[in-house]
């Protein structure tokens, strides 16, 4: 895990300086503390911040090829790394490092633009071609890796983090109405929009190419599923052992490392089920970590502890209290770059912590389980409510989803009348692909409420279903109803928040590398192409998983219903009456006029709904972290002056510096 940064000039720019990469860089140092580098070319300029995984005393970057015509930086792990250099030495080619990081430049020279499809990793790649003056930028398949870019005058900016970008002095510095409302519909924003004017990312599965004929962005992966309908062609056992197979496989690779590798442990079935594997299959020392929580509708401790026993694991967790989600509120919002509609990245950056404190740099997650295996209960949802839609007029169907939600204090679906008007909503839009989708970005898109009129009038007529929708590809229409739902999950939600603003960004808070064994791409595809009944049979989520951890995995864990991740909301930010001082500064009436976002007075009578406790709601709640975590991004980013570059750049700034003269 590293941070990448860089800047390619365009004709008729000024040549790359080396003071504006180290400031980028500079920004990036929680990415890579162990140490800098770059390449110097008038044209291409890269920098590299190096978080120490693979090949500890030569891996450093950039890296290149035989005769220093291919250079790369690069953001992650390439898993398969030892097989593709085997095929690569065997085809002629010579390395002179052990690290993983080598592979890339030979696979771009053996195989072109098309060394993507060889590798099994997760990644943010930028690749410099001397001879061809050509730069070429690549985004893993599913987005664990983030990757930015913007048009800075004459030249391209890119790099792994929005901060990066804004180092340079001509960077404007503004939040953009249309990725803010993205964000207060989809939780993320979508495609290549970011909340940054003027930026945008690469997205998932996308390659970019810089070079005399212009810019161009195409797309080389992406999840796909057969036509309806699926059909079995095998016991469910046989499809089991198979999805088995290809996870411990998985696991094996995303192992390799040459420091210690350990794993979260939340309680639930696919982080149990990685924990289990790495147990069972490998020899890997078990080392585990978790968060707890002293609210007990959010704790899973006692599950927690019973896969500890299971697996005899050498185990730590942390507690998060609500006044430490507060407290450290500011912080997350500078590492995620984007507003946040939970406060659940919180607990996962103090955990994260507590893994660097322990001593280690790397832990496998069960991530992206749910997504691909059909887990969380908006599929089961959307299930009960196409059977409702076949006969609208039932008075018994509607309460198949009194079975929801059993987790929560608040569960919509127990709210009788309300309940049944607001799941009840759009069933007679069955075809559109955001069916599944549709009431939760209703709920959300009620935030908008407390945009300012000057922020409605940017907005305009932009409709967020409909224009997610019109991205949808083209066969989609053909699909199984869940294929679709998962299809916009992970496009919205997984990579624009769960990988992001939970994932790589709280990890990279404290220099963690996260690895997500069930986002390899090629569990993803198996998964695509199973029957819609063997990942949710009747209102069992995630059938098929279950009947993989069979034996791995403590039974109770293993037959349990899923339980999100959560962690308390507004609740956190008052005590005893008192709002926490972030609240007290950000959200008074006179900050929010000056930053322009939202209506003072709509803000200020949330804020007191929130400290009387009366936010017992969804949309009470999405608004007010929303609401802060916006002001709390304008303030780091927009209304401070430019960040100095720490000092340990500009020290080790000339340890790791080539030329490609």
């Amino acid at each position: 895990m590293c941070g990448i940064a860089g800047i390619l000039s365009l004709p008729g720019a000024k040549p790359v300086e080396k003071r504006e990469l180290a400031a980028m860089i500079g920004t990036l140092h929680h990415r890579g503390p162990d140490g800098y580098g770059f390449l110097e070319d008038p044209v291409c300029g890269l920098a590299h911040a190096r978080l120490a995984i693979i090949d500890l005393s030569s891996g450093d970057q950039p890296i290149h090829n035989e005769d220093k015509t291919v250079w790369t930086v690069f953001n992650g792990e390439i898993f398969n790394y030892i097989e593709l250099r085997k095929e690569l030495e065997a085809r002629g080619h010579r390395f002179y490092t052990h690290s993983d990081t080598e592979v890339i430049v030979h696979a771009y020279e053996e195989y072109g633009d098309r060394y993507v499809d060889h590798l099994n990793g997760q990644f943010a790649i930028a690749i410099w071609d001397v001879k061809q003056r050509r730069l070429s930028l690549s985004r893993d398949r599913t987005g664990i890796r983030p990757l930015y870019y913007a048009q800075v005058g004459n030249r391209l900016a890119f790099g792994s983090e929005v901060k990066a970008l804004l180092a340079l002095p001509e960077m404007p510095r503004a939040l953009d109405p249309r990725g803010l409302a993205e964000v207060f519909s989809y939780w993320s924003t979508a495609g290549e929009q970011t909340v940054f004017a003027g930026v945008k990312q690469l997205p998932p599965g996308h390659q970019m190419t810089v070079d005399a004929r212009g810019t161009r962005i195409a797309q080389y992966w992406d999840w796909e599923f057969p036509d309806a309908p699926i059909i079995a062609t095998r016991p469910a056992e046989d499809y089991a052992e198979e999805l088995r197979a290809l996870l411990i496989d998985a696991v094996r690779l995303q192992l390799r490392a040459d420091v210690p590798v350990g794993a979260y442990l939340s309680g639930g079935l696919d982080s149990s089920l990685i924990t289990g594997l790495i147990k069972h299959y490998t020899d890997t020392p078990l080392r585990t970590f978790s968060v707890t929580f002293d609210d007990g509708e959010f704790d899973e401790s006692a599950h927690q502890q019973e896969m500890v026993s299971h697996l005899g694991t050498n185990h730590s967790s942390t507690l998060c209290r609500a006044a430490d989600i507060a407290d450290a509120f500011a912080k997350v919002v500078w590492h995620a770059e984007s507003p946040v509609l939970r406060t659940a990245p919180a607990p996962l950056m103090l955990l994260s912590k507590l893994v660097r404190e322990s001593g280690y740099k790397v832990v496998l997650t069960g991530e992206g389980a749910d997504e691909v295996f059909g887990g969380y209960d908006l599929f089961k949802e959307a299930k009960i409510r196409r059977f409702w839609a076949r006969n609208p007029q039932s008075k018994f169907r509607h309460k198949l989803l009194d079975k929801l939600y059993p987790y929560l204090r608040n569960s919509p679906s127990a709210a009788g009348g309300f309940a049944q008007k607001f799941f009840g909503e759009g069933l007679d839009q069955q075809a559109r692909a955001g069916f599944a989708h549709g009431p939760r970005w209703t709920t959300t898109q009620r935030t908008w409420q407390f945009f300012s009129p000057a922020m409605k009038q940017a907005i305009g007529a932009f409709d967020p279903a409909t224009a997610y929708e019109a991205t949808m590809p083209a066969g989609a229409a053909r699909w199984p109803p869940i294929a679709r739902d998962q299809y916009v999950e992970s496009h919205t939600l997984l990579s624009g928040y769960l990988l992001s603003s939970q994932g790589d960004r709280m990890g990279m808070a404290n220099s963690i590398e996260g690895r997500f064994p069930f986002l390899d791409h090629r569990v993803v595809e198996f998964a695509n192409k199973l029957p819609p009944h063997l990942k949710i049979r009747g209102l069992t989520e995630k059938y098929l998983l279950k009947k993989a951890a069979y034996g791995v995995v403590a039974d109770n864990i293993r037959k349990r219903t899923k339980q999100p991740y959560r962690a308390p909301d507004s609740a956190s930010f008052f005590a005893n009456g008192a709002a926490h001082e972030s609240v007290a500064t950000l959200l008074a009436d006179s900050r929010v006029a000056a930053a322009g976002y939202f209506e003072p007075r709509a803000v200020s009578r949330l804020v007191e709904k929130c400290r009387a406790g009366r936010a017992i709601g969804f949309a009470d709640n999405m608004a007010f972290v929303g609401v802060l975590s916006t002001m709390m991004l304008h303030e780091s980013f927009i209304a401070r002056a430019h960040e100095p570059v720490p000092e340990a750049v500009t020290a080790s700034a000339g340890l790791r510096t080539a030329t490609t003269a």
